[in-house]
């Protein structure tokens, strides 16, 4: 059985959309907000959040908590995400396979490529049973797009992604435009990058994924691509896309746009092409 249309599609909720989602309350399964947005003690950010909340599902999405670090997780961050999560009870909490911390405090504010190897993957499953234990709850984990690599991995990156979940418990948050971007800045061209991406999708155990990810990405006169979300997603991401809920079923998915957030009415209709697909 298919899931219920308004529950299966979330958007981003950034702050040029707080009053208007507010006001309007379009039919959404689910918002997502970025965790560390909402450190603060109380103030008018939080509130905002209980608003979202009492409207619809939240998901937290976080960009720094740097699960792949050698240097370890930094227990204050953990420490804040596990209030907020107390305070919001959302559908989910998720963030990133990748690293940012190193050494004592140094953070790089980025998402930074980690290793495909059994030292990697131990150090991350140690740190999300690290987390999942603090939250009292599964977590997703996201595949990143990376625009350096590690000589010598000794895994495939969705054979990576297979061990985490089993070892750890975690869920996977599926970014099939990380794979399209990742797959075009091997040299890939459009329709081969989405092949390629397929088979990866393929690769992916069938149940360990709790959520995925689209967007639009930039195209640079270099050749480079950039996972910006600042566009409509492209008609090859849609196609990965739609092959991944052929494979996993019908999947919660968010659109995601964090620069140059256009109108709200162009999110829902991002939103309408991701449920027709899903439901």
């Amino acid at each position: 059985m298919g899931m219920a249309p308004e529950a299966c599609v979330g958007i981003g909720w950034r702050q040029p959309h707080y009053e208007t989602l507010l006001a309007r309350r379009p039919a959404l399964g689910f918002i997502e907000v970025h965790s560390e947005n909402f450190f603060a003690d109380g103030g008018l950010t939080l509130a905002v959040l209980d608003a979202g909340r009492a409207a619809y599902d939240v998901s937290l999405h976080g960009v720094g908590l740097a699960l792949g670090s050698a240097a370890g997780l930094d227990e204050r961050h953990l420490a804040q995400l596990a209030r907020l999560v107390e305070r919001v009870q959302p559908r989910w909490v998720s963030d990133h396979a990748c690293f940012a911390r190193v050494g004592s405090g140094l953070h790089a504010a980025d998402l930074l490529p980690i290793p495909f190897n059994d030292e990697s993957l131990a150090l991350m499953v140690r740190h999300v049973e690290q987390v999942q234990q603090r939250l009292r709850r599964p977590v997703l984990v996201e595949n990143i797009s990376a625009y350096a690599g590690w000589a010598g991995d000794t895994l495939a990156e969705p054979e990576f992604f297979n061990l985490l979940t089993q070892r750890s418990g975690c869920g996977l948050l599926l970014d099939v435009n990380n794979l399209f971007v990742n797959a075009r800045n091997d040299g890939l061209a459009p329709g081969a990058a989405a092949r390629e991406a397929m088979r990866w999708v393929d690769a992916i155990r069938p149940g360990s994924v709790g959520e995925i990810h689209v967007a639009g990405h930039a195209e640079q006169t270099d050749g480079l691509v950039i996972d910006d979300h600042g566009s409509r997603v492209r008609d090859e991401v849609w196609q990965v896309y739609e092959h991944a809920i052929r494979r996993f079923g019908p999947t919660p998915t968010l659109i995601e746009w964090d620069t140059a957030v256009p109108e709200l009415d162009v999110l829902l209709d991002e939103a309408g092409r991701a449920r027709a697909a899903v439901c």
